[in-house]
């Protein structure tokens, strides 16, 4: 273990990556742990109320990051100190995306359907950084042949091809697949030449007259959300706890 981790992070130079992606994933994992506690009425864990105003953890997430981040652009690529403010920022990265759900709608959603999206952008975060770990890198460059490197057009040309099929995939309204596209080539590629869903913005420009192209969208997007809807859900319960349940509207009292 210890070999393979010298040959794999530590030699071509990723340690502070890591350490900030251990940080980042550790960090999550705890603060879940300890909300869903808070929120059970279990342990000695409380939210933090100095004066009656909640202070939530992405404030200490956010001076955690600037902190590890200027910290490392002023340590350099190696040394001791480039790893401690990598698991700074990492940990205040952790903090303030598990409440990324706040961030974007501007209000407590943590315990929501809205707050989701909070658990979503935490493992596509943990996903891409674990890729480039591997040893993926933005647009497949790392593929090029030593002859095709020193062609500036080809690697020009490669760059703005990939770019192509990952802004057709924004629009088609897969996200996730867009991001992960700009490490990972053909999954752009892919999403970029089906269907799109039929809420984004290129299927009500161009799907407005093909009405064929349109009713197949629908159609597709139903088996895809049928089949990965409920197992997408109780990944994401499984990881960050399951939301409160909207009670439905009783009949009017008098």
């Amino acid at each position: 273990m210890g070999h393979w981790l010298h040959q794999n992070i530590v030699e071509p130079g990723k340690l502070p990556l890591f350490l900030a992606l251990t940080a980042f994933v550790l960090t999550f994992a705890v603060t879940r742990f300890i909300t869903r506690m808070i929120r059970a009425g279990k342990g000695p864990f409380r939210n933090i109320t100095p004066g009656g105003m909640h202070i939530h953890h992405v404030v200490p997430g956010v001076v955690l990051s600037v902190v590890g981040g200027f910290g490392a652009v002023a340590s350099g690529a190696d040394g001791v100190s480039a790893g401690v403010c990598a698991v700074v920022f990492g940990t205040g990265a952790g903090l303030v995306l598990d409440e990324f759900a706040l961030i974007l709608h501007l209000d407590d959603v943590y315990w929501t359907e809205e707050g989701r999206q909070s658990v979503e952008v935490v493992v596509l975060t943990a996903s891409l950084v674990l890729l480039v770990l591997a040893g993926f890198s933005p647009l497949g460059v790392e593929d090029l042949s030593g002859d095709q490197q020193q062609g500036r057009l080809g690697v020009v040309l490669t760059y703005a091809a990939n770019f192509g099929c990952v802004l057709v995939a924004l629009f088609k309204g897969k996200a996730r697949m867009a991001v992960i596209g700009t490490l990972v080539p053909f999954v752009a590629v892919i999403a970029a030449v089906r269907l799109a869903r039929p809420a984004s913005p290129w299927a009500r420009r161009l799907y407005r007259r093909r009405h064929r192209a349109r009713a197949r969208s629908i159609l597709r997007a139903y088996h895809h959300d049928v089949r990965w809807a409920g197992p997408r859900r109780r990944f994401q319960d499984l990881i960050g706890g399951a939301p409160d349940r909207t009670p439905l509207p009783g009949p009017p009292r008098s």
